[in-house]
């Protein structure tokens, strides 16, 4: 079990956690969050024990820690929340990332697995609002997922099966975004947010 955190991390802001399967396309709808100023969001970066892909970028998509450098911090308690998703493939939050964003008067956005991300709600309730984006379905999540041509059909197989217990879950979330139309999710993610972390619409880039 891990210890609480409640009284390490000074409250400043907001946490807004978005979770889903991988291929639902919750990263889109939180580039799009982030791209409007009047919200005031700072991405949260998750750590990972996992290697690069592609261009991905340390300390941008992720910060990449050696397996045994991500166990040692967890030994130290520097994480907020993590999980093992897949054996030996460890993600997590640092305190320190959120220590930072708070640091800047800002609200904190999380792209991040399902269980972290009701660890996160469930330690900050009143300070959390965790939306669970849905897909059309396991189908299309499977055509997503091989569209992007990153992972082994074994891989692409085991994201899958995990996304049917992850769909399950979404009842424990404050809010379903069902993203059948990307355009009409973005605008309810926006409106969800900008009404929990109390923004000002005229403010609003045209």
């Amino acid at each position: 079990m891990m210890k609480s955190t409640k009284n390490s991390i000074k409250k400043r802001g907001k946490l807004l956690v978005f979770s889903a399967p991988s291929g639902s396309g919750k990263t889109t709808i939180v580039k799009y969050l982030l791209g409007l100023e009047y919200l005031n969001l700072e991405f949260s970066v998750s750590a990972t024990s996992r290697v690069k892909r592609g261009n991905e970028i340390e300390g941008k998509d992720y910060y990449f820690l050696s397996l045994k450098e991500f166990k040692n911090k967890i030994r130290n308690n520097e994480f907020l929340e993590w999980e093992e998703v897949y054996r030996d493939c460890f993600y997590g939050t640092l305190k320190s990332e959120v220590e930072r964003i708070w640091a800047k008067g800002k609200h904190v956005i999380f792209d991040i697995d399902v269980v972290g991300g009701l660890r996160i709600k469930k330690k900050y309730p009143k300070e959390t609002l965790a939306v669970f984006v849905k897909p059309p379905s396991v189908d299309e999540l499977k055509i997503r997922l091989k569209k992007r041509k990153t992972e082994s059909e074994d891989k692409i197989n085991m994201r899958i099966a995990k996304a049917s217990i992850e769909l399950a879950t979404a009842p424990q979330f404050d809010k379903i975004i069902r993203n059948y139309d990307l355009e009409v999710a973005l605008k309810e993610a926006e409106n969800l947010v900008a009404d929990f972390v109390g923004a000002d619409i005229s403010k609003r880039e045209k």
